[in-house]
């Protein structure tokens, strides 16, 4: 039974979602992702200008008339939704914590895809696979998901990006494209990232705080790790603190290093910041890509 808060936290992320895919997201996911193929779907009489190459030989000799065959794009793909439930997730210095945030970016890119008359799919992990849905259309099956990612308690606090992405690829066997929806700090993402991203069109969703990069001065901490339990004492205004900012943002740096150079458009969103804007700017940066490739 879904308590009050998580039902009503659902209903927010449905309505701010299916607004803003209607007003802003809907028509750029429609043009940034393509479908499976071409399908033959009639034959005219060829017009000047038409392609040659689209001649249709045996019924222009039919016809005595020249003809060319149409062709439209297949446009049922599968959208998977990849979530990390580890529990990273749970932490959050703003108004929400990672996991609502990803909740509401796994929302909006659901509604996107369902109003292309897409698919939708999810996979829950952590250092394991939690949770499977097969890709479905339809609103009703949405809000399953959204109501999955919100409120599913994980066996599991920790993660494993691989677990999740080879798994994928043995349940969707047709090339899709997947929403990998994590903080990635794990260490150990590369290759299976590189594995999935040559099956399908890969896309990571990456979710910070901005307490993670930069902790203020609060002297002497007693600090959890929260997926493995273990206690530090952590001085947040000693040298400890300056090199522990030094590292994230190495390994912040280091992480898009990786993912250019495996080619991989990506999204990057801090619990601060505005989501939509995020996805709204990834679908313009991968239409000049797409225009200059």
């Amino acid at each position: 039974m879904l308590s009050r808060d998580i039902l009503r936290k659902i209903r927010k992320i449905e309505l701010s979602a299916s607004r803003l895919v209607s007003e802003q997201l809907a028509g750029r996911y429609h043009s940034v992702f393509k479908g499976r193929g071409m399908a033959f779907s009639e034959v005219r009489e060829y017009l000047p200008g038409d392609d040659v190459r689209s001649i249709d030989w045996n019924v222009s000799a039919r016809m005595s008339r020249a003809h060319i065959k149409l062709f439209t794009e297949e446009r049922d793909r599968t959208v998977m939704l990849l979530v990390d439930m580890s529990a990273s997730g749970l932490f959050g210095s703003q108004e929400q914590s990672k996991r609502e945030v990803a909740a509401e970016m796994a929302a909006m890119v659901a509604f996107s895809a369902i109003a292309n008359d897409d698919r939708v799919g999810l996979i829950v992990f952590t250092d394991k696979v939690e949770l499977y849905l097969p890709p479905k259309k339809g609103k009703k099956h949405v809000l399953r998901v959204i109501r999955e990612v919100l409120s599913y308690e994980p066996e599991s606090r920790k993660t494993d990006v691989g677990v999740g992405l080879e798994y994928l690829s043995r349940v969707i066997k047709r090339r899709c494209v997947g929403f990998l929806i994590s903080d990635l700090l794990a260490t150990d993402w590369e290759r299976p990232v590189r594995m999935a991203a040559r099956r399908h069109d890969l896309v990571p969703i990456i979710i910070s705080d901005p307490l993670e990069s930069a902790l203020p001065n609060l002297g002497l901490l007693v600090v959890q790790d929260i997926e493995s339990g273990v206690l530090l004492e952590f001085d947040t205004g000693g040298p400890e603190a300056k090199e522990y900012r030094r590292r994230v943002a190495a390994s912040t740096a280091e992480r898009a290093v990786v993912l250019r150079r495996l080619k991989l458009d990506f999204v990057e969103v801090q619990t601060n910041e505005s989501h939509v804007d995020a996805l709204v700017h990834f679908f313009r940066r991968r239409e000049r890509r797409m225009i200059h490739t």
